[in-house]
């Protein structure tokens, strides 16, 4: 097994867990608001597309509507921006910001690997129209990395505050060991950030 595939094996497992995850906590919230419920189900299709994304048999799901599926996902957690209290309207959607952005990077995945078919694709053309092609393709490289670089950036950010804000409590801090709601909290937090990192390693590995 090469160094790539490993990876992508402890990715798999990592995002199968995370599917399983959320599946259960949106049956056990299934009566405790349809906004919550909606967010753990998109949640686990998102881990469960990039459970399998990195194997050839991924391919059996067409691209275009797995990019249709997490676009409108993308919009949906900032649309669903509820505010608690005295909260602005903006702070209860950059709340939520993180999880838009994720399902963004899902979309833009999706279509890089469309992108990818059509190129394999244009291999049988001939050779003016595949030069013609690859040209559009390589104008558009740059495009694509700079993307991929504003997405992967702005999600690790997501990981490490995710992942660092919870660690006291996941220590068993003394003044918050005893508190259940902030122990659950912690372990929201940790999640998050490890499907972010994850959606990072998925965005810059090739797959």
């Amino acid at each position: 097994m090469s160094a790539t595939e490993a990876v992508h094996c402890m990715l798999t497992a990592l995002f199968a867990v995370a599917a399983v995850r959320m599946l259960r906590q949106a049956v056990v919230t299934w009566t405790r608001g349809r906004r919550g419920r909606v967010d753990r189900l998109l949640h686990a299709a998102m881990a469960l597309a990039m459970a399998v994304m990195p194997w050839h048999w991924a391919g059996a799901v067409p691209e275009l509507p797995q990019s249709v599926f997490f676009a409108g996902a993308a919009l949906w957690f900032p649309l669903t921006a509820v505010r608690s209290g005295q909260e602005r309207r903006s702070a209860a959607t950059a709340r939520r910001l993180p999880y838009a952005v994720g399902m963004a990077a899902m979309t833009w995945m999706s279509y890089r690997a469309a992108d990818h078919a059509h190129l394999t694709m244009a291999e049988g053309v001939p050779a003016a129209q595949q030069a013609m092609y690859l040209g559009h393709s390589m104008g558009g490289s740059r495009t694509d990395s700079a993307v991929t670089g504003v997405l992967a950036l702005y999600l690790l950010a997501c990981s490490l505050r995710s992942l660092t804000r919870g660690m006291p409590v996941l220590r068993g801090s003394a003044e918050v060991s005893d508190d259940s709601t902030s122990l659950a909290d912690a372990w929201d937090g940790f999640w998050d950030g490890m499907m972010a990192l994850g959606t990072v390693v998925m965005l810059l590995m090739p797959h």
